[in-house]
């Protein structure tokens, strides 16, 4: 039997929060096809690696940023036959949460990279999709498990994490009733004993990623509806 041939790549879609607001990292591209138009992070896949690793070799040659070191999933396939114009590609898109990290600098087949709030970007080939399906499955990840705290650093304020909700989920939260939550779900976070120093205000407690894999009961959004 014959079977048709074709390539396959991943993209990756790494989202963090910097100033208050979900950004997803960037590139320009620098070759054809789609030239100087925005994009997320990708390749091709070696013949001699297996999808994981390309993901992460591609994040660094693309815009120099090690890791990801904070949460990496497969997010999904996508295989529309005409969604590249060099021909049949599947691409396998991964879905990475990462703290705020330094200004990534662009290389290999990228002429830029850079962090860009979410939105309406009009990305090259399928990615404007894969981009949506990444937030989408970051906003449910958040009611459900505690992949908040990727967003953070190891030790975080109980306002810092309700920050990433509401950069997240794109809607303000009562800081009570979020206290009130965020402490008492068991295994969701755990104190460190340590409070903040040096900032202005009153010391705030400090807290850590808990050993819950899921979030019960769930820290819904106003607007779930399912």
């Amino acid at each position: 039997m014959s079977y048709p041939v074709f390539a396959v790549t991943v993209d990756l879609v790494v989202l963090t929060v910097r100033d208050g607001e979900l950004n997803v990292l960037l590139v320009q591209r620098g070759l054809k096809p789609h030239l100087g138009r925005w994009a997320l992070p990708g390749g091709f896949v070696h013949a001699d690696e297996d999808l994981t690793s390309a993901a992460r070799r591609e994040l660094g040659e693309e815009t120099g940023l090690e890791g990801p070191g904070g949460h990496l999933e497969q997010l999904g396939s996508y295989g529309d036959p005409g969604r590249d114009p060099r021909g049949r590609v599947v691409t396998v898109a991964y879905l990475a949460l990462l703290p705020d990290l330094p200004t990534p600098i662009a290389g290999t087949d990228a002429a830029e990279a850079a962090w860009k709030p979410i939105g309406a970007h009009g990305l090259a080939f399928d990615h404007d999709r894969i981009l949506a399906d990444g937030i989408e499955r970051a906003r449910s990840k958040l009611e459900y498990t505690p992949l908040a705290t990727a967003f953070c650093p190891p030790e975080f304020t109980i306002a810092a994490l309700r920050q990433v909700y509401e950069a997240v989920w794109g809607e303000k939260i009562d800081p009570r009733n979020f206290h009130r939550k965020a402490t008492t779900t068991p295994g969701f976070i755990e104190p460190t004993g340590r409070s903040t120093e040096g900032e202005p205000g009153r010391p705030a407690r400090l807290y850590r990623r808990g050993d819950a894999a899921l979030l019960n009961p769930p820290i819904l959004r106003r607007n779930h509806d399912g």
